[in-house]
């Protein structure tokens, strides 16, 4: 990533928090009852944002966003701006939003929030979804409960495939450079014997789409599969040597290895930009 400007790395480091970390909110909402039973009965928009420093089509102040929409407590997850959200978390710039997410909290980084007295029980449960979020995604061990290993695994899982699609569509070199020489390929995340934690990337001719689930319809082009969640989060934690997983089975990979190290290398390039400040800084 050397060879980007500063600048655009600043971009895709903000279209991966808004658009493949903020998405994992809607897996760990369903599957964390206190934070489920949070939104019961709640409607309205809460908005992620960051003016961009320029103006829209109207002379507007420009902004990327990221939304909860909220429609009788069932949560889902919306990429783009929302006209008139009932809360806002507005960061003064992407480079506030990516310092915020990195855990650089300071008066520079903190958001613009509004319309939280009018929606107070909407705010505090999105702000305690994004806490949730933030200790869970920043663990650096396998967490001891079973269930929430399996929930920070598919998260990753998630935010993985999510991160490589949204970068190629955003015209990221490494990422538009692998897309564009495949043929109609899946590649898949798994863990064996637990299909729902699965995430698929689907790429054709430079076109990607990041699927949750399992791939159904044949064996996948090439699959990353793991033997279990302790496996899984070894490898995406960085406490399990790669070289030792594969010898020793707890990663089986399933298709010709020239294929599993790009998909690798992507898969780090995202892990850079959600957890690592760009330029060095």
């Amino acid at each position: 990533m050397s060879d980007i400007p500063l600048e655009q790395e600043v971009k895709y480091q903000t279209l991966v928090f808004l658009n493949a970390v903020v998405p994992t909110l809607k897996p760990i909402i369903n599957n964390v009852p206190a934070l489920t039973k949070a939104f019961k009965g709640l409607n309205g928009v809460v908005q992620i944002s960051a003016l961009t420093g320029e103006k829209d089509e109207f002379g507007a102040p420009e902004k990327v966003a990221t939304r909860l929409e909220v429609n009788d407590g069932e949560v889902s997850i919306r990429t783009g701006v929302h006209p008139a959200p009932n809360v806002e978390l507005q960061f003064a710039s992407r480079e506030a939003l990516n310092g915020f997410f990195l855990g650089t909290i300071n008066l520079q980084t903190l958001p613009k929030m509004k319309g939280v007295l009018s929606n107070v029980r909407l705010f505090v449960a999105a702000l305690r979804s994004l806490l949730y979020m933030a200790d869970l995604l920043g663990q650096t061990e396998a967490p001891e409960d079973p269930d929430k290993a399996a929930l920070l695994t598919r998260c990753m899982f998630y935010l993985l495939t999510s991160g490589i699609s949204q970068l190629n569509k955003a015209k990221h070199p490494l990422f538009s450079e692998w897309a564009k020489n495949q043929p109609d390929r899946v590649y898949e995340l798994s863990v064996i014997g637990r299909e729902e934690l699965n995430a698929y990337i689907r790429v054709k001719g430079g076109r990607t789409k990041a699927v949750r689930g399992p791939y159904t319809r044949s064996k996948p082009f090439f699959a990353l599969a793991f033997d279990s969640v302790p496996s899984a989060l070894g490898t995406l934690q960085g406490t399990d040597d790669m070289i030792d997983a594969t010898i020793a089975q707890r990663i089986v990979m399933q298709g010709a290895p020239e294929y599993g190290a790009d998909l690798g290398a992507m898969m780090l390039a995202v892990g850079d930009y959600a957890q690592k400040p760009v330029g060095g800084a």
